[in-house]
């Protein structure tokens, strides 16, 4: 079967109507192929199935489809299904999870150790400031940083986080072709460029209300943690934080000032659980275990697949090559993008094998979030 033949039947499954995420995943645990379910749903199609869903794996708009082949046809432009070895583990585990993810630029950002950072879009100065130089200095750690490209928060969460040596990656309620909001075009290349935006809705989505619940569900599945930085009593940050809790998440808040109403939506988090927090040494220093144990299982779930892409491989091979890893690493303090490039490996590969060795404790964080060995 053609590598096209299969993207299409998923494109067509992922168009059809009422069959969402979880549908489709349930779906699929009987057939072998995207491609495969396409043709059972078609000889005996579920009495649960709609008529809509029906009529559309009978008779799927052909227009449409051609152009979403063509969409993955350019460089940088992926579709990343639950099938895939490389499909985010962390995000795979959630409940509700979408099937499939429409990524423009570097996909194995996704498999990183990430934070994501949201809040309100009309945010005070001070609040800009914070989310940017928060996202700054836990990018430049080491930290993938997330957000929704939404204005306010988000937008500075971004920006921070390409101020850094790390990179970004950007959740969308639309299409991932689809800009919103419009004067965020130039920040939306910039992330493609460092980093990766991701939606789970077909191209050509266009804003809607009802799909930025499961954008919010997306952000938090991705993540390790949600930090919160300024939000209303009615945000719809605090609903990925809450998504976030519900996911067992760790969920971190700023305090603000009582007579400033964009602080009660942390302050409420502070009192439900959320941990206080006035630096990014704390949310580091909270998120060490979890970022050493998503290293782990995502090494040991990639070397368990027969096929692996080019970054699975890599990860798969590092108890093999952890003496050339170390080498190149050398003795003196490097950055995780500049490993990648001695190893001419992905930046994903190069960060899954200093979690590891970091595990093993033989190497370690240095200041300005650069790696080093530590002696033997």
């Amino acid at each position: 079967m053609s590598v096209d033949a299969e993207h299409e039947a998923w494109l067509i499954l992922l168009r059809t109507p009422a069959l969402g995420g979880a549908g489709l995943r349930a779906l699929l645990a009987r057939d072998v192929s995207a491609a495969a379910l396409l043709a059972r749903l078609r000889r005996a199609p579920p009495a649960a199935l709609p008529d809509a869903a029906r009529a559309w794996l009978r008779a799927p708009e052909r227009a449409r489809i051609a152009a979403d082949l063509h969409w993955l046809q350019q460089p940088d432009q992926h579709l990343l299904t639950c099938r895939d070895a490389d499909f985010p583990p962390q995000l795979d585990a959630c409940p509700g999870a979408p099937a499939a993810l429409f990524v423009r630029g570097d996909g194995a950002r996704l498999l990183l150790p990430q934070l994501a950072i949201v809040g309100a879009r009309a945010a005070t100065p001070e609040g800009l400031a914070h989310a940017r130089r928060f996202a700054a200095q836990l990018g430049a750690a080491g930290l993938t940083i997330s957000s929704g490209l939404a204005a306010g928060i988000d937008g500075a969460a971004h920006a921070g986080a390409l101020d850094s040596a790390g990179g970004t990656v950007a959740v969308v309620g639309t299409g991932s072709d689809v800009v919103y909001p419009a004067r965020h075009r130039e920040l939306a290349a910039r992330i493609v460029a460092r980093g990766a935006l991701v939606s789970a809705f077909p191209p050509g989505t266009t804003p809607r209300a009802a799909h930025f619940p499961m954008r919010n569900r997306v952000l938090a599945g991705l993540a390790l943690g949600v930090l919160v930085v300024e939000a209303g009593q009615r945000s719809g940050a605090l609903i990925t934080a809450h998504a976030g809790t519900t996911l067992g998440r760790e969920v971190f808040a700023l305090p603000g000032s009582i007579a400033n109403p964009l602080a009660r939506g942390c302050h409420r988090l502070i009192r439900e659980g959320a941990q206080l927090v006035e630096s990014a040494e704390e949310i580091l220093d909270a998120l060490r275990p979890a970022i050493s144990a998503q290293g782990l299982r995502l090494s040991e779930r990639l070397a368990q697949d027969a096929d692996v892409s080019a970054t699975s491989a890599a990860i798969a091979t590092l108890d093999r090559d952890a003496t050339r890893w170390l080498a190149v690493l050398g003795h003196a303090p490097v950055a995780l993008e500049t490993l990648a490039l001695r190893m001419d490996q992905p930046v994903a590969a190069a960060a899954a094998a200093l979690g590891l060795l970091e595990l093993e404790g033989r190497v370690a964080r240095a200041a300005g979030g650069l790696w080093q060995r530590l002696p033997d």
